[in-house]
Parts: C-alpha cells; sequence; structure tokens
C-alpha cells in the first residue's frame, strides 16, 4: 500500500517536472496543467470546459470565472479524495445519469433546442454527455461528503434569537411575497378497457423477455421512464423511497424473476430484480402510463366546477369537500392546505410554486376559489385538475422573529455548516500536497492557502 502511494507521489513529480503542459511527439500540446492536488491533476481543458457549460446555462459572475472555477475544483479534489476513503459513500450511474439529463434540460432551456446545444458546444449530445460524466460522479460524490461534513450541525432557538440580535437592520434578510393556499384534486379516471390494453402489452413484453429478449432493450422500446435509455434500472432504493406497490413486488422478487404487473401511482410496471444490498434493492422496470380520456378529463372537470361552486354558495366547507373528494393524499386530511416539500412550511414564494398554480394563485384574493384548471401532480407525474383557494398572503417584508423564525433558523444553520465546512478545507489544504500554475497565482480566492 505504501509503495502505490510513493510510486502516485513520483508520478506526479514527473508530471510537474514536464509543467506546464502535456506533451506527444512532434511537441504537439495536447493539455496543460494548472492544478495538483495530492495525487490528483487539474488541466486547462477542465477549466475551459466548465466556463462553457456555464455560460450554455446563464451563469454569470462579478468575479474572474475562471479563477472561480478552479477553486471549486480544488474543492472537489478533496472531497472526492476523502468520499473515496469512505466505504458509506456511493454513486450509482443512475444517479449520475439523472443528475446529466437535469444539466442536460438546463442547456436545452437556456439555448432553446437540442440542435442549439451541439452548435453551442460543437459536438454531439452523446459526445457531450460523456465528457460531462466523470465530472458529474466527483459532483456527486463531493455533495455527499459535503453533506457528512455538516450532518451533525444544529442551531437552537436561544442561538437563533441571539444570530437576529446581531445582525444590522440591513443586514436582515428582505422575505418575498409568501402564499399560502388549499387545494382539491381530481385526478380523471382510466377507462377498463385502457387498464386492460397496457396490462396485457406488459404481459407481452413479459413473454418476451422470458423467451430470451433482452429486458433492458425491451425497457429503451417500451418504458415511458426517465430510466429507460439505461435499460430500466432505477439504482439502489429502501422501501420507504419506492412507491408501496412496487416495493412490495421488488423486495419479493428473487434472481433473475420479472414481476407480474404491478400498478403504482405513476402506472403500471413489470420489475426485475437487479442486485440487493442490506435493505435496499436495484431493480429495472419497464412503466406503461394509461392514457386519460376526453370524456374522462370532461368528467374530472365538470365535477370540480360544481364543487368550486357549492363551496362558493357556503353550501359545503372546502375542508369538507378535500377530505371527501380530493385525490391529493398529502392535502386531503389537511383541510387541502399544501406544504412546500422545500421547507416543510405552508408557505411558498412566487418561484417555489409550481407554475400553472403560480399562474392562478398569484392573481386570486384571500379566500377566493379557482375555476378548475389542469396541471401535472409532482409527486405521481400523472395529469390532474385543481381547484384551489388562496387562504394568506403575506407581503414583502423584512424578517422577523414572530412571523420568519424559520428563515432566520434556516438562515443560521446555513452559516454554521459554512464555517464548519470551511474549517474543515483548511485543516485538507495543510495535509495534501498543492500546486498552482503561475498564470493563476493572482486569483482572489476565499480560501488563502491555495498558494504556499
Amino acid at each position: 500500500m505504501k509503495t502505490g502511494i510513493i510510486n502516485k507521489a513520483k508520478l506526479v513529480l514527473i508530471v510537474l517536472i514536464i509543467w506546464p503542459s502535456i506533451v506527444f511527439p512532434q511537441d504537439k500540446i495536447v493539455d496543460q496543467i494548472v492544478a495538483v492536488v495530492g495525487g490528483n491533476i487539474i488541466l486547462k481543458s477542465d477549466i475551459e470546459r466548465m466556463a462553457i457549460e456555464q455560460q450554455a446555462q446563464g451563469i454569470t459572475t462579478e468575479g474572474d470565472m475562471k479563477c472561480e472555477i478552479l477553486e471549486n475544483f480544488l474543492v472537489d479534489k478533496l472531497l472526492v479524495a476523502e468520499a473515496e476513503l469512505d466505504t458509506l459513500i456511493e454513486v450509482t450511474p443512475s444517479q449520475v445519469n439523472q443528475q446529466m439529463d437535469r444539466q442536460m434540460a438546463m442547456y436545452t432551456a437556456y439555448l432553446g433546442s437540442e440542435k442549439a446545444v451541439e452548435e453551442y458546444f460543437k459536438k454531439p449530445i452523446m459526445d457531450i454527455k460523456a465528457d460531462m460524466r466523470d465530472g458529474i460522479r466527483n459532483q456527486l460524490l463531493s455533495q455527499q461528503m459535503r453533506e457528512k461534513i455538516t450532518k451533525d450541525v444544529t442551531v437552537t432557538p436561544s442561538e437563533v434569537r441571539a444570530y437576529y440580535r446581531s445582525l444590522n437592520e440591513n443586514e436582515i434578510p428582505v422575505i418575498p411575497t409568501q402564499y399560502e393556499y388549499a387545494q382539491i384534486t381530481i385526478q380523471p379516471q382510466i377507462d377498463l378497457e385502457e387498464d386492460n390494453r397496457i396490462k396485457a402489452k406488459l404481459r407481452e413484453i413479459k413473454k418476451k423477455i422470458e423467451d430470451g429478449s433482452s429486458f433492458a432493450t425491451m425497457a429503451v422500446l417500451y418504458s415511458e421512464d426517465g430510466s429507460a435509455k439505461d435499460g430500466g434500472v432505477i439504482g439502489y432504493m429502501g422501501r420507504a423511497e419506492l412507491d408501496p406497490a412496487y416495493a412490495a413486488a421488488a423486495f419479493n422478487l428473487k434472481d433473475d424473476k420479472i414481476s407480474n404487473v404491478v400498478r403504482s401511482v405513476f402506472g403500471y410496471h413489470i420489475i426485475q430484480l437487479v442486485d440487493k444490498k442490506g435493505e435496499k434493492v436495484n431493480t429495472r422496470h419497464i412503466l406503461i402510463k394509461p392514457k386519460v380520456s376526453v370524456e374522462a378529463r370532461e368528467k374530472a372537470y365538470n365535477a370540480l366546477d360544481s364543487l368550486a361552486n357549492m363551496i362558493r354558495r357556503n353550501e359545503l366547507k372546502f375542508e369538507e369537500a378535500a377530505a371527501v373528494f380530493s385525490s391529493d393524499k398529502n392535502s386531503k386530511n389537511n383541510a387541502g392546505l399544501v406544504i412546500n416539500p422545500e421547507t416543510m412550511s405552508s408557505r411558498f414564494a412566487a418561484e417555489d410554486l409550481d407554475p400553472d398554480v403560480s399562474k392562478v394563485i398569484t392573481k386570486m384574493h384571500i379566500n377566493e376559489i379557482s375555476a378548475p384548471f389542469q396541471t401535472i401532480d409532482r409527486e405521481s407525474q400523472q395529469m390532474v385538475y385543481k381547484i384551489v383557494k388562496l387562504t394568506r398572503k403575506l407581503d414583502s417584508h423584512r424578517a422577523d422573529l414572530q412571523n420568519d423564525y424559520q428563515k432566520l433558523s434556516e438562515d443560521f444553520l446555513r452559516k454554521k455548516k459554512e464555517q464548519v465546512f470551511n474549517e474543515w478545507v483548511k485543516t485538507q489544504q495543510l495535509k495534501n500536497y498543492i500546486r498552482i500554475a503561475d498564470t493563476y497565482a493572482n486569483c482572489n480566492f476565499n480560501f488563502t492557502n491555495w498558494i504556499k
């Protein structure tokens, strides 16, 4: 083990001797090393690629973007090195692919189309993704390591109060306008014929796989889930992370057997076990979502419209209607009140609202009942109809302890975590060999000990 470390250190020294560039025969410059952290190098091409990616997402900065990117890479190298020594930290191919898809979606949204993305990067989408893969894996590793470093940091009410009292007036955060709302949701019913059609299709696909066809290929061809491109693999998950019906089937599977057709909130699946680790399973699946008929949509819309009119005429209370008729399990027993999943409070800033809800709720008066509107349920990703009631609106204001304790608590907790993390980075800087090219010597880094 020690010999390997010594050899790696020698290799780094050899690399440094040929600084600032790696050359092949005929003196063709391939790339330039701009930094070394322990046994890891950062290339000029890494910096250039990240700068292009950030510009593709519309990210700007008041400082020197390349200096900021370099420092982020330096911190990430420290985090990744520590994460790779930690047996409890793992990043699966499925996690990498999901993050990659999110990033590609941001590029496409900003640049307008996949073709525009290819033109911007001057290469096909598949090549762009290939270039991104290692970087995204390291990004996910560093995120997990960062979370582990700060996971035990907490704040007490007395600390929050002391923090608030220590702020100057212009340091007290401004809370944007916030909305509280209740909802009644109805999901259109699927016709029996449509149910039977999908079940029969999945049974047919299952038979083909059992007769020798590849599950992964069938997933690519037929699955309507984002995991289709990965052969249907969704990665390791525990029972609580899965739909109950899916989990029940997945945890009962043995070897490479394929489940019978399973119905979840997302649609219909057939499932195959890939692997099991402790209390988590890695499965692949094929998902087909039922199609809603025009008649079913009209029925759901009219039912909600009638409910809204009854509530407006005081023939029925909103909270009673929500408890009896709403299909949203998270709000129906809470008087229809919707909880912000990011903060676990009932308050939403306009940008935190679902776009379809935001268009309606931000134009309403207190206690007004909306007309029914169509949207996509955030949890099941199924089409639903909603009516909403604006229950409270808090205008923009400076935070205070009485109304905004949670926001102040979150801010102070973030500051404490940042302080703990910064101390960890400073310690790691002292532990690791670090060298930065002279071209970056004048960067205004946040951490001062990169250049020794």
